[in-house]
């Protein structure tokens, strides 16, 4: 499994369950205490029982697609803030990925997916609570390196001979979102006829997940990839060429509650805050858009 990126700021006390809560207040206010005796006296002015005890930390284990990597880190603690006593970890990776993982019995408490279709397939195997909930949406971009050393001025050049292409696995959310998006440019004016197969003869690797991409055109490793444009806007190493609206492509985020999660309240919560003003405002900061309706 990936390493997971730790949230580490100190949580406060926990959330008190409405039981737990009664049973403090019972305790501070019964007005009586026993005395060595076994009688009850009232106790000294000024004084009040409090019961010690308190509910232990939750760690929350959160599976979440690459791509969510900077803006999630950002909404765990601010998740974190508005919910004292939980710390959320983070597992990032590709969607599908994360999903083999959750098959094989990996302890995970919420599935944030790049896609619709690897959380559909685990409420479907009885893995998770449905039905999964839309968060966001995303639109695609093709990077190059800065400088862009194969001149590449429109996405049409991603066929040109001896241009290479860095995208991902057959898996990988973006590899389907990439390969609409190409099907969608085939059908542009101006595009070859053969241009689909003349960007499948440039693929020179491809990678485990959407950050992979990227890293290797930071690198000047290849000169073309096409990516998430909150990728592209994270990242200062890598310039876009513009696509044309009509051809781009919605990705759309979805989440779901693991079935074995050892915290469904607290699951559940993050998925409110998710879709709630805050998360959706530190979403929109790192340039999601909002889920289709």
């Amino acid at each position: 499994m990936v390493a997971r990126p730790r949230i580490t700021h100190a949580p406060g006390l926990a959330r008190i369950v409405p039981g737990l809560a009664a049973a403090v207040l019972l305790a501070a206010c019964s007005g009586s205490a026993a005395t060595s005796s076994g009688s009850t006296s009232a106790p000294a002015p000024g004084s009040i029982a409090v019961d010690s005890a308190t509910p232990a930390p939750v760690e929350l284990t959160v599976f979440a697609a690459a791509s969510l990597n900077a803006a999630f880190t950002r909404l765990g603690s601010a998740f974190e803030a508005a919910h004292p006593g939980v710390t959320v970890v983070f597992s990032f990776d590709a969607s599908s990925v994360l999903r083999t993982q959750v098959e094989q019995g990996a302890p995970a408490d919420v599935f944030a997916s790049a896609d619709e279709q690897n959380p559909a397939a685990l409420v479907g195997a009885g893995l998770a609570v449905g039905p999964p909930t839309s968060f966001a949406a995303n639109a695609l971009t093709v990077i190059v390196p800065v400088g862009n050393p194969a001149k590449i001025a429109t996405p049409a050049d991603l066929a040109r001979p001896g241009v290479k292409v860095v995208a991902a696995g057959a898996a990988v959310p973006i590899t389907r979102y990439a390969d609409q998006l190409l099907a969608s440019l085939a059908a542009q004016p101006g595009y070859p006829s053969d241009f689909l197969t003349a960007v499948a003869a440039n693929v020179v690797s491809r990678e485990d997940n959407v950050k992979g991409i990227v890293t290797k055109i930071e690198l000047g490793e290849g000169d073309a990839g096409i990516v998430y444009v909150t990728d592209a806007r994270a990242s200062g190493k890598v310039a876009t060429v513009p696509l044309p609206d009509a051809a781009n492509v919605r990705a759309t985020y979805d989440a779901i509650v693991i079935k074995a999660s050892a915290h469904p309240a607290q699951a559940a919560d993050f998925l409110t805050f998710l879709h709630g003003a805050d998360g959706q405002a530190i979403l929109a900061e790192f340039g999601f858009l909002p889920a289709p309706r």
